[in-house]
């Protein structure tokens, strides 16, 4: 059973293998010299999980950000080429956010930067810890509670 210092410690721990892993890869990002940031970045993976062109709205909801932020994020993608505002069919009043040809090359090389960062930050374990490293990582990601985990 976990102490509170115990519990707190693991907290910081985490909260170093965050700013780590946002150092790491930010790195990365800048290493492929695409002149996206991180939000940008995360911004474009989301757009590819949408079957068709999503709404700034939706996209504000799915990034739990203000709508205000996603304005800001598709104004600079839309200035380097990577997306495009597209009217709705439907309805003239409502605009869709488009991934362009440029915006998925740009993916790509994102993906390749991201396997590099997790790369560098999985190096010093081994297959089996990877392992065990992804079942952790999916409990806390998931919010299983303690007890539902050892199915108790």
């Amino acid at each position: 059973m976990s102490t509170p210092d115990a519990d707190g410690l693991l907290a910081e721990q985490l909260l170093r293998l965050t700013r780590r892993v946002h150092r790491i890869q930010k790195r990365h990002l800048e290493q492929c010299g695409l002149g996206i940031t991180p939000a940008q970045s995360r911004l474009l993976r989301t757009l590819v999980h949408y079957s068709s062109p999503p709404r700034m709205a939706d996209l504000a909801e799915r990034l739990e950000v203000v709508p205000r932020a996603v304005t800001t994020l598709v104004d600079g993608l839309e200035a380097s080429g990577q997306v495009r505002r597209v009217p709705d069919p439907t309805n003239r009043r409502v605009i869709r956010i488009e991934l362009t040809d440029a915006g998925r090359r740009a993916l790509r090389e994102l993906r390749n930067a991201r396997r590099a960062a997790a790369e560098d930050i999985l190096a010093p374990l081994t297959g089996e810890q990877r392992e065990m490293l992804a079942g952790l990582l999916s409990a806390l990601v998931d919010g299983v509670p303690r007890a539902e985990a050892r199915g108790c």
